[in-house]
């Protein structure tokens, strides 16, 4: 009889082989189709909802389904096929989204296959689930990227769709009790990219015991997909930044005592 895990089954969007970008080393990123937040400056909009749908090919000039549903096998098949690469380079595998909390128990269960294969593993997350799910993923994890979106709730509830409290409670616990975390700060125009909100942040920051942050400029690598999804998308036309747009926020945080990088 086929044990409950292996008939466990995610919708999955992408299977992103040789990263450098998210997590030690070289590592394959599995990305999670669902999200609860709507944050409307999403670059990957077809990760938000939990079901394959259909997406707007300009290459192909026709429609593509967008999400497969997979098992635990499935994804393990995909990721082992770069075994090697992670044993060379101190990488792993990167579960990401959409949001893996939200498929949490098929998250759980491929992460406790990789660690029975020795495989290093991290998640990048918005730490929105309750708090019994985020602290039976993370105690599977070795390595955490935590997205932060304002230090003011009024304010990320506006942008996202959700009150934080939740959010914070999780980072709370994440930085009590793990030591790799790494929280994540997208500077969006006109929402939190003055340098008042900066030293907003890095209070923030400081009261909570953060000591390393990676600000995220502003691009528009997604706003394509919104057109091809047949959504609306609230940034359109609106300028990017780039790394040398947040350099004086970077030193903001960096004389607050945060370790603090532009990516």
């Amino acid at each position: 009889m086929p044990s409950t895990q292996t008939k466990l089954t995610a919708c999955i969007f992408n299977i992103q082989k040789f990263s450098l970008h998210d997590g030690p080393g070289i590592r394959t990123v599995v990305f999670f189709k669902g999200c609860p937040l709507r944050c409307y400056w999403c670059a990957n909009p077809e990760s938000q909802n939990t079901y394959p749908e259909k997406m707007f090919h300009p290459q192909k000039n026709k429609m593509q389904t967008v999400g497969e549903i997979k098992t635990v096998d499935e994804v393990m098949a995909e990721v082992l096929k770069d075994l090697p690469f992670y044993q060379e380079s101190g990488g792993g595998v990167t579960l990401s989204g959409g949001e893996v909390l939200y498929q949490a128990d098929f998250a759980i269960a491929l992460l406790q296959e990789l660690k029975n294969k020795q495989i290093h593993t991290a998640i990048e997350t918005t730490g929105y689930a309750k708090t019994a799910i985020f602290q039976k993923v993370i105690d599977l994890v070795d390595f955490i990227y935590f997205d932060l979106k304002h230090y003011d709730d009024q304010k990320h509830l506006a942008g996202t769709g959700v009150h934080q409290q939740l959010i914070l409670d999780n980072l709370t616990y994440a930085l009590a009790h793990h030591q790799n975390v790494v929280v994540r700060i997208p500077i969006i125009p006109n929402y939190n990219n003055q340098l008042a909100d900066a030293h907003e942040f890095a209070r923030f920051c400081q009261n909570l015991g953060i000591t390393k942050v990676e600000l995220l400029p502003f691009h528009q690598f997604g706003e394509k997909k919104y057109e091809q999804l047949n959504r609306q998308y609230r940034l359109a036309n609106v300028a990017q930044l780039h790394t040398e747009d947040l350099s004086h926020h970077q030193e903001i945080f960096q004389q607050a005592g945060i370790a603090c990088c532009v990516r």
